[in-house]
């Protein structure tokens, strides 16, 4: 199985890839959503600072870097 790593806008109920995909018409696939916010979640304690604003935009900004 080939792991492909997209970038989607989640919009009335619909994730819409912004690039086009390289897969056949009614091809399955499955999905594993990561948002910054669950990202946020995920290594909450891993640093050691109170500031979840910053390190929020921390977070952020490593997924824009992608």
């Amino acid at each position: 199985m080939e792991t492909l790593i997209i970038e989607a806008i989640y919009e009335n109920g619909v994730l819409k890839p912004i690039q086009p995909l390289p897969l056949q018409e009614r091809e399955h696939v499955r999905i594993t959503v990561e948002s910054p916010s669950n990202l946020v979640r995920a290594t909450a304690g891993l640093i050691a600072c109170t500031d979840t604003q910053l390190i929020e935009r921390i977070a952020l900004d490593a997924i824009e870097d992608i």
